[in-house]
């Protein structure tokens, strides 16, 4: 895959993430998608990872601002670093109690391109930034 096809990849990801277009998000994946949850597990497969989103979606609101992709040279593998803009919904187990807190915290998350679909994902945020700026 091209440096170019790579970017609009990663591009229309972050655009149906924004406009919360999830059959068009999940279908950018391949079928056995590994995802590498921030200081968490190893997830693998599009079910795991239609469920991950659906627990997320439940507990925030977040639209990715500010992304630069950075692609290297044959496209096989992909940084992605932005702005996660957030307002945290219901509480999510184990974290401190949601009353709409909202949040900017800085992220990154590095890809694995297979066939034209992104085959992994790892994200990284700051967890005690996040747990800094929700008031625990």
């Amino acid at each position: 895959m091209s440096v170019e096809n790579t970017r609009k990849l990663l591009a229309d990801y972050y655009g149906a993430f924004n406009r919360r277009d999830w059959p068009t998000f999940l279908g950018l994946l391949t079928d056995d998608i590994i995802h590498d949850v921030n200081q968490g597990g190893r997830e693998i497969g599009k079910d795991a990872f239609n469920a991950f989103m659906d627990k997320m979606n439940r507990s925030y609101s977040e639209e990715i601002a500010d992304i630069v992709i950075n692609v290297n040279t044959d496209g096989s593998r992909a940084a992605v670093e932005f702005l996660v803009l957030g307002k945290y919904l219901k509480t999510d187990e184990g974290l401190p109690e949601a009353n709409g807190q909202t949040y900017t915290l800085p992220a990154g998350a590095f890809f694995d391109i297979r066939d034209g679909k992104v085959a992994r994902v790892t994200n990284y945020y700051n967890l005690n930034d996040w747990l800094k700026q929700v008031g625990a």
